[in-house]
């Protein structure tokens, strides 16, 4: 099986180890991964910011990007909701203002090939045990688009219970909001911290050792506030979890040494010296193991 990585624009900039560790668990499970050079943000600020006009490009460059792939898999659940629940809109708004069908027709060969990196393990590989070691407490933050618009449900947490060595504890009041929302942190920050705040709290009383989540965006403001307090909760991508084996496990420094990785992933830019930890596989297609 063949699938195109969608590495998005938080882990290309901050955490290209979390796109890196999804590369290395889906060729461990089998899954042969390209990384498309062309793709680049899915237009989810600019569309959450009230730009549509200025989002449609890059509906179109997605749609061209990840064309001839049965299957887009990315860690990212606010990406893929970002896909899957407005590229459609946008597409039909343009049909509404009659300026062609070009943008729905985009949005209705991308949808059905997108999935969040656990959609994609549970649903489509039908795998729950993928091998993993992690011996460590942890907690699970269900990020609100995975949570509610992709409805993701229990799966990373029956990943995470199959985990070798890993203790997983309850999160109290798991569904509430982190308080990032994107571009919401920036406009209304005093709310956004005081949402963090409740989360980081709730965390800390479970008493685990790493902050799991399905989201970067959400793991960075939550981070930054753990920051700030001293604390010492870890907060990690579930990817990089999922990619810990015994004869590879993770350690305190894969993350810093990920970001560490010069042009780690180049999106948009075309393929990097240094794209992944032993090199290209050839222009399209890498290799992290």
């Amino acid at each position: 099986m063949r699938v195109a990585l969608f590495a998005t624009c938080v882990n290309d900039a901050v955490y290209p180890s979390t796109a890196i560790a999804t590369v290395r668990l889906l060729e461990r499970l089998g899954v042969e991964v390209d990384f498309p050079a062309g793709q680049t943000c899915c237009g989810q600020p600019q569309f959450n910011t009230g730009y549509r006009r200025e989002t449609e490009p890059m509906v179109r460059r997605m749609a061209r990007a990840f064309a001839g792939y049965e299957y887009v898999v990315t860690p990212s659940g606010s990406c893929v909701a970002m896909v899957r629940d407005n590229y459609p809109r946008i597409g039909a708004k343009a049909q509404a203002e009659r300026r062609g069908s070009e943008l729905a027709e985009a949005a209705d060969a991308l949808v059905p090939r997108m999935y969040e990196l656990t959609e994609f393990l549970i649903d489509v590989l039908g795998v729950e045990d993928v091998g993993a070691y992690f011996p460590h407490t942890v907690t699970y933050h269900p990020s609100c688009h995975g949570l509610r618009l992709l409805g993701l449900g229990d799966r990373p947490l029956r990943l995470l219970r199959a985990v070798k060595g890993l203790e997983l504890v309850e999160l109290p009041r798991a569904d509430e909001c982190c308080g990032f929302g994107g571009t919401f942190a920036l406009k209304n920050p005093a709310v956004s911290t005081a949402m963090g705040d409740d989360k980081v709290r709730h965390a800390l009383r479970t008493g685990a050792e790493v902050l799991c989540g399905g989201d970067n965006s959400c793991l960075m403001h939550l981070g930054g506030l753990l920051h700030r307090r001293s604390a010492p909760l870890r907060p990690l991508h579930l990817a990089e979890i999922l990619a810990a084996t015994e004869e590879r496990p993770w350690t305190e420094g894969a993350r810093t040494e990920g970001a560490r990785t010069e042009g780690a992933l180049s999106v948009g830019r075309g393929p990097a010296k240094g794209a992944a930890p032993d090199g290209l596989r050839n222009e399209q297609s890498w290799s992290g193991t």
